[in-house]
């Protein structure tokens, strides 16, 4: 199979991977079982059958309404499920021809976008989604490059590190959960870590601002979860930190 063909593979692979992962941003925080029980309505209790779960084409043929009782589906499934296969080509592309770095890179979006489900919707960054992403990497990490091991390791304690003292300082701007997922990030990343902690304050910062000229200065007292931005950073590190790192040290 060739790159583009690849590509094709993990768009719709990733389709998949994206309707799967809407059922864990909802059900983990909840406390309820990711592998047991069918889908089911969340308005009327219905099971949804399987014609009707399809990614994407589901959505489109039910013109975004529930068979069983019609209530409005938001459009949040579909684009999980597109941005899920989107990210999934992407990996494969960039990553295309070493074969650890891409599955390591495929469970990393994976457990990226997950976390930004979550945080935008209950503002919280699950441990046990954490703890998961932890223990896969680390055992792709050690089945496919040990040696990056002691850079990694690093990494994880100098990117968790920064954002527990700024966690420590600033306790209403940062939260436990980010502070976590940056040590994961570590851990995935390497040295990439630093490009992607860079990306994710900018684009936090740009948002600030952003509100700040929308609301003015009421938006200061608004709370804004740092997730996304760092799953943002986290997707920039892992498509093109080690450019970026490298593009510094030949700089400077």
């Amino acid at each position: 199979m060739d790159r583009a063909g690849a590509a094709a593979f993990l768009f719709i692979f990733g389709l998949l991977i994206g309707s799967f992962l809407t059922v864990v941003a909802h059900r983990v925080p909840r406390g309820e079982s990711v592998v047991g029980g069918r889908s089911h309505c969340p308005a009327c209790g219905a099971q949804i059958a399987a014609y009707d779960n399809i990614p994407v084409a589901s959505w489109v043929a039910l013109r975004g309404h529930a068979r069983c009782c019609g209530i409005a589906i938001s459009p949040r499934y579909p684009l999980t499920e597109l941005t899920a296969g989107a990210l999934y080509a992407a990996t494969g592309l960039v990553l295309w021809g070493d074969a650890g770095e891409m599955v390591l890179g495929l469970a990393f979006v994976t457990m990226l976008q997950t976390i930004t489900l979550t945080d935008l919707a209950q503002r919280i960054i699950p441990n046990e989604i954490l703890l998961v992403g932890t223990i896969v990497g680390l055992i792709l990490v050690v089945a496919t490059d040990p040696g990056s091991l002691p850079e990694r390791a690093i990494a994880v304690a100098g990117a968790g590190g920064l954002l527990f003292a700024i966690a420590l300082a600033y306790p209403r701007g940062m939260g436990m959960g980010d502070v976590k997922l940056t040590a994961v990030m570590g851990l995935y990343l390497g040295r990439s870590v630093a490009p992607a902690l860079l990306i994710a304050f900018a684009a936090g910062a740009l948002f600030g601002l952003a509100l700040i000229a929308l609301r003015g200065a009421a938006a200061r007292k608004q709370a804004v979860p740092f997730g996304p931005f760092l799953a943002l950073g986290g997707l920039v590190g892992l498509l093109a930190g080690e450019q970026l790192v490298d593009l510094y040290l030949d700089a400077f």
